[in-house]
């Protein structure tokens, strides 16, 4: 079992796909620690990969306008990617890339223990959900497995392409706050 910085330094080290030999930095993630809620995004772009941290792009201010309309604290969430290194040009990590990364999303969830996971995009919902499903088909739909409520909705990204999604991700995360306030047994 990893420890965060035994975790940490390992990750930061990685050399296991040819996404080590593009990056800038490691993007490892970033937020609470012992979060009740766990987003998780594709992997870094341009901004996130220069600055080691996740989220800081358009799509990343976007997120964070719409955590804080809904009331979000950063103590309620721990937000990362599916892979932690930019694939090149901001393409969809091949499934190499993702399946050498996994594990070190796994080990962030055995040490968060998020009650709640929310996969943003169609690559987050492939990798934790469901290989063979549609985000547009279930999107904004609660699973529960191994103890977690996980449900998908878009990445911010697809809203700056799309704003007709916007609408659709506010309610998503309605339901993700809700299923928060439930959870923690507010009424």
């Amino acid at each position: 079992m990893y420890t965060w910085d035994t975790l940490y330094a390992d990750c930061m080290a990685c050399r296991k796909c040819a996404l080590a030999e593009t990056r800038t930095n490691v993007v490892f993630g970033g937020g609470n620690r012992n979060a009740e809620v766990l987003f998780i995004g594709e992997g870094p772009g341009e901004q996130e990969d220069l600055q080691g941290k996740p989220f800081v792009g358009a799509a990343g201010q976007l997120l964070d306008l719409l955590l804080s309309a809904l009331m979000f604290k950063e103590d309620d969430y721990y937000i990362c990617n599916i892979v932690k290194c930019r694939p090149p040009g901001n393409r969809i990590p091949a499934d190499d890339e993702a399946e050498k990364c996994l594990p070190w999303l796994r080990n962030q969830t055995l040490l968060i223990k998020p009650r709640i996971m929310v996969c943003m995009g169609s690559t987050a919902m492939k990798y934790i959900i469901d290989r063979n499903a549609k985000i547009t088909q279930i999107r904004g739909q609660w699973t529960e497995r191994k103890g977690f409520w996980i449900m998908p909705t878009f990445h911010p990204a697809a809203l700056l392409r799309d704003a007709s999604k916007k609408a659709l991700m506010f309610e998503d995360m309605k339901k993700v706050r809700l299923k928060l306030e439930e959870l923690r047994g507010l009424p």
